[in-house]
């Protein structure tokens, strides 16, 4: 999934049951749910393919410019995010 047009986004999502089941495979969760992903589709398609596909309450979808820094987030996030291929000038690693 990742390519050079990807971009990164976080997800706010809830649903009518909670807490809710895993989404998708393409959402990385960072705590119950809040969510990362990497997509080509644009905010706006990606939004509207979340909403017909979770039906939720509340949706949140915002671009991130750069890797987010966190802490005591979900295991396996912070790795996922790491394996990402670095791009936006980011040759190494953030300490």
């Amino acid at each position: 999934m990742a390519d050079a047009a990807c971009q990164l986004f976080l997800v706010y999502v809830e649903t009518r049951t909670s807490p809710h089941p895993d989404p998708a495979p393409d959402l990385v969760a960072l705590a119950p749910g809040l969510y990362l992903t990497e997509s080509a589709q644009t905010r706006s398609r990606l939004y509207h393919a979340l909403k017909r596909r979770l039906d939720p309450v509340r949706l949140m979808v915002a671009p991130l410019a750069d890797d987010p820094k966190f802490k005591g987030m979900q295991a396996g996030a912070l790795a996922w995010l790491r394996s990402r291929p670095r791009r936006r000038g980011a040759d190494a690693p953030d300490a």
